[in-house]
């Protein structure tokens, strides 16, 4: 079974939405056939290096709402993220473009390290503070994953995997996914945001049953040989 998750590592609910999933994916009794593949999604493409805005500050005026609203809406996230045991520090968060850190979590893709890269770019901005969007910091995060160092600064300093990212949001666009985050379920069921544990368990144990009545359905078939029965 493959799960297709669109996300984007500034995205709170995304985060939110990962642990939920696993929680019920760890429970899922076929998880050994899960295949997860995780896809970009640019929240804010246009947000420029160093912009030096609070969170706060850039909530506020890309939605339009008072500061003290935006301040409100941190702390309601922060606190569904301790639900799950994870720990948000916005008032440290770095606003970033998160072009970069996407290219890093295709090549770690490469290397079966897509989910390690996602987890540990989460934990940088949403917990530590990190710039996510300077290539030094994305250096050490890709070497502390297990990606070579060499490889790591070669793609940082060009523009591989560029098309990958743009290629994934314009699928997202095709799934019917306008915000993150976006699960599919083997290209035909969809989790839209951070549901609860209990709706990840049921889409897994659908698509999971269907999957196993295609591929046990009685039919009739032919053979290379030319036998058809």
């Amino acid at each position: 079974m493959k799960v297709e998750i669109w996300s984007d590592v500034v995205c709170p609910f995304c985060y939110i939405g990962k642990r939920h999933f696993e929680n019920a994916l760890k429970d899922f009794a076929a998880k050994e056939s899960v295949e997860i593949v995780w896809r970009s999604f640019q929240l804010d493409p246009s947000i420029k290096p160093n912009s030096g805005q609070t969170l706060n500050d850039y909530l506020a005026k890309r939605k339009g709402i008072t500061l003290e609203h935006a301040r409100e809406m941190n702390e309601y996230v922060t606190q569904a993220a301790q639900q799950v045991g994870l720990s948000y520090n916005l008032d440290k968060a770095v606003v970033a473009n998160t072009l970069n850190a996407h290219r890093l979590i295709h090549l770690a893709a490469k290397h079966g390290l897509a989910d390690q890269a996602e987890e540990r770019l989460f934990i940088a901005y949403f917990t530590e503070g990190k710039d996510i969007g300077n290539t030094d910091i994305l250096l050490q995060l890709g070497i502390e994953i297990g990606l070579n160092a060499e490889e790591v600064k070669q793609v940082l300093e060009s523009d591989r995997y560029t098309q990958e990212v743009q290629e994934d949001q314009y699928l997202a666009g095709q799934v019917g996914a306008r915000g993150v985050p976006f699960f599919v379920f083997n290209n035909k069921y969809a989790v839209s945001g951070a549901q609860p544990s209990s709706v990840f368990a049921k889409a897994l144990q659908k698509a999971h049953e269907e999957e196993q009545l295609t591929l046990t359905a009685d039919g009739g078939f032919c053979t290379p040989d030319g036998i058809c029965q």
